[in-house]
């Protein structure tokens, strides 16, 4: 019996994590647009040198290398990622901070297997950036940014049905295109900011998809998702309450969700006269359990969420889009806004907290090696307050919490220019984006400004694997 060593283990592991993450360029590339510039594709496109055939398998890897700057003139502590829901108020050492931060850590790596048996096509995607959890002492001398999944997932499709397992894109997500779990068919925006544009609902979440296309232009899904009861910071919960019940936003794996998630979707694409004009619909069913221990009493409440989206193609460069989402508990998927499902009563019952968001934008391709886009993204949330058993307000909104956001907007410009692009050699990419995010709570104490916003200032050089 052969002995692994430590050493010999940490080689290996090595060796897989280099060959996970260096496979799958061309055929990603090929279905998945590998820039924020909405560009026609060939129906035949060149050959990558990183793919790899046997037979009817096909490996193909790829990824980019992003060099960031961003400027911030209020310092979120969010890092490269924005989020949207904290932004500090101009009353606070934050507020008054600006933040600068150079990173590499949205650089991208994926892979992707495709094979064919008789009658049936199976794919496995992997994908992975530098925006996991963060090291101590990360910006001292060396930035060791840590890995993180991004996606995860393997899909069967046979004739006009298909399965899909693992982690993927929620079924929330606006598609751009069909019901296609791939980055190339889902719409959350062209930012350069890694947490997308506000006003868009997404995940990335485990899960189990069915998905049938009667046809081509017709498209049906229902998925079973990752459940995960959240509350975030801006819910005060009841005296004694034991916290670990609900996600408030530092919780990892304790919390005891109920059931899974279901999304229910339905898509509607038309290409007549060489435009792609596209339009989906989903609803959305959760359910949470919380109990009281002193009364041996369990609770459940079911929340329930709609959501509508469309891609439109009024001409060849330009698209317009358009999504809009409302539910009674579903706050988790207005991703990044500190907006609950419910809050928690005095004897441990929930009540929903109804939430909406919108976002409108386009995308022109203004020359062959320019494009430009713009959106306007707004959250809403419903204020609920309750007393607690000794009196005092609990909920969401109550006096004074300023973590409690009514609603939360982001304005989002931005502009990305192709230096080149070339099969075999890859491309190099120059990004710009400005937004403006503004959040505004229910109460504020007195003396603090009435809304808290951020002024911030992405530019990104990236380099694409051929």
């Amino acid at each position: 019996m052969h002995r692994v060593t430590p050493r010999s283990a940490r080689r290996s592991a090595s060796i897989a994590i280099v060959l996970i993450c260096t496979v799958h360029a061309a055929a990603y590339a090929q279905t998945a647009p590998v820039s924020p510039t909405p560009q026609a594709q060939s129906n035949s496109p060149p050959q990558s040198p990183l793919t790899i055939r046997a037979g009817d398998t096909e490996v193909a890897f790829g990824g980019f290398i992003d060099a960031t700057a961003v400027r911030r003139d209020a310092n979120t502590g969010s890092g490269l990622g924005t989020s949207f829901g904290t932004i500090p108020f101009s009353n606070t050492l934050q507020g008054h901070m600006n933040d600068m931060q150079l990173t590499a850590q949205n650089s991208r790596l994926w892979l992707q297997l495709t094979s064919r048996t008789s009658n049936a096509e199976l794919k496995g995607i992997v994908e992975v950036d530098f925006l996991g959890n963060t090291p101590t002492g990360v910006n001292i001398t060396t930035n060791s940014n840590t890995l993180r999944m991004r996606l995860a997932w393997g899909s069967y499709r046979r004739g006009k049905f298909e399965f899909l397992g693992g982690q993927s894109w929620s079924l929330m997500t606006p598609n751009r295109n069909g019901l296609s779990p791939e980055s190339a068919g889902i719409f959350i925006g062209q930012t350069v900011d890694p947490n997308n544009q506000m006003g868009v609902t997404w995940g990335r979440t485990m899960q189990f998809r069915f998905t049938a296309h009667p046809n081509d232009a017709f498209a049906v899904a229902v998925s079973a998702e990752n459940p995960d009861q959240y509350v975030g910071s801006g819910v005060k919960l009841p005296a004694g309450f034991p916290g670990g019940e609900v996600d408030t936003g530092t919780a990892i794996n304790d919390v005891p969700n109920h059931l899974p998630e279901i999304v229910g979707k339905v898509a509607f694409d038309s290409r007549k006269r060489n435009l792609h004009q596209h339009v989906d619909a989903a609803i959305l069913v959760r359910n949470f359990k919380t109990y009281n221990l002193g009364t041996d009493t369990a609770f459940t409440a079911t929340a329930t969420g709609g959501a509508i989206s469309a891609v439109i193609e009024p001409v060849k460069t330009v698209r317009v889009i358009g999504t809009g989402f409302w539910s009674s508990g579903g706050g988790r998927y207005i991703a990044n806004t500190n907006l609950p499902d419910f809050i928690v009563n005095a004897d441990s019952s929930m009540t929903l907290v109804a939430s909406r968001t919108f976002l409108i934008g386009t995308e022109i391709q203004a020359t062959a090696k320019d494009a430009v886009y713009a959106y306007y993204g707004s959250a809403h949330a419903d204020q609920k307050v309750v007393n607690d058993a000794d009196g005092t307000p609990i909920g969401f909104g109550i006096a004074g919490s300023t973590a409690a956001n009514e609603k939360v907007s982001e304005a989002t410009g931005g502009i990305a220019h192709t230096f080149f692009r070339d099969p075999k050699i890859g491309g190099i990419q120059l990004m710009v984006q400005y937004s403006h995010v503004r959040r505004a709570p229910f109460s504020v104490p007195a003396g603090t400004p009435t809304s808290a916003s951020v002024n911030m200032l992405y530019l990104n050089f990236r380099y694409f694997l051929p």
